[in-house]
């Protein structure tokens, strides 16, 4: 069974490993680029602030994350507005005014990570909500130069809520690719595996098109069930059960590639012995069904 703190060290894993690739370094840079927004990639169950040291991140939270009090107020939001956004999108607004969102990125059924940006104001900023978050600071029992803090709060930048719709709409996008690339990560995980997980996998690859069993590989790699069952896992982070699943899903979503290779056609040369078998399994791994999947892909002449 796997624990809450297994999921919280699969994901620290995992978002290490995408925030090194490429696809991720290339979006982080253009969406900075082209909104001058702060923009992290977050681990499940983080406890640090996502933009801390981030150069677009918004001058007045950077003044705030220096006292005990405000930082706190601001994991809070944090916590809440990753609470909230498990299954889709979702931006709240912290005690001075300023919006924060997160966008789950997941693997099927699975909460992964979260794409964050935010620091920003969907009005012009006014004296009248600065006093009242001074207010609140001093009720906080915070120290600090409010010559300068006013300063930073006046240069917030400010979108339309449509401009900031357009925004979240975009690291929407971008999570779809994220749960992609997790899955081909999860799949082929950077690490040094035993010759008997080598092996296994090995055979799972030559054999994915067939009707595998966990007692055909294991005793393809000369061990009980019991025994390759437990070590498979220790060394994959999956389950035999998922390690054929998602290794099958890579291959059907290379195959769905080819526009003139129908669906039914896909899954039984891939191993599914079945189309409701198949469509399960590639909603669980994916998050939605094989058609949605192939109508987002682009069309070809």
């Amino acid at each position: 069974m796997t624990t809450p703190e297994d999921r919280s060290k699969r994901s620290r894993a995992l978002v290490e490993q995408l925030q090194r690739s490429d696809i991720f370094r290339d979006y982080q840079k253009a969406f900075q680029e082209a909104t001058e927004l702060p923009f992290s990639l977050r681990a499940i169950e983080a406890f640090n602030l996502p933009h801390t040291g981030d150069a677009k991140g918004n001058p007045f939270c950077a003044l705030m994350a220096r006292s005990n009090h405000s930082c706190s107020a601001c994991l809070q939001l944090q916590r809440k507005v990753e609470e909230e956004a498990q299954m889709e999108p979702k931006t709240l607004k912290c005690f001075a005014g300023l919006c924060d969102s997160a966008v789950p990125v997941r693997v099927g059924e699975n909460l992964v990570a979260f794409l964050q940006t935010g620091q920003i104001l969907l009005h012009k900023p006014n004296q009248r909500e600065f006093k009242k978050t001074t207010r609140a600071l001093i009720n906080y029992g915070v120290q600090t130069d409010l010559k300068r803090l006013e300063e930073a709060y006046f240069q917030t930048r400010v979108l339309t809520k449509r401009q900031y719709e357009a925004v979240i709409r975009l690291l929407s996008i971008f999570a779809q690719h994220l749960s992609m690339l997790s899955n081909q990560l999860m799949v082929s995980a950077e690490q040094v595996d035993s010759p008997m997980v080598t092996r296994a996998k090995l055979f799972i690859t030559e054999h994915q098109g067939e009707e595998v069993s966990l007692k055909q590989v294991a005793s393809a790699v000369n061990t009980s069930a019991f025994y390759f069952c437990k070590m498979f896992k220790q060394a994959t982070g999956l389950t035999f059960t998922e390690y054929l699943a998602r290794t099958r899903i890579e291959k059907v979503k290379n195959l769905l590639l080819n526009p003139h290779k129908r669906i039914s056609e896909v899954a039984y040369e891939t191993g599914f012995q079945s189309l409701s078998q198949f469509n399960r399994v590639f909603r669980r791994v994916t998050g939605e069904a094989p058609t949605a999947w192939r109508a987002k892909l682009p069309q070809t002449a």
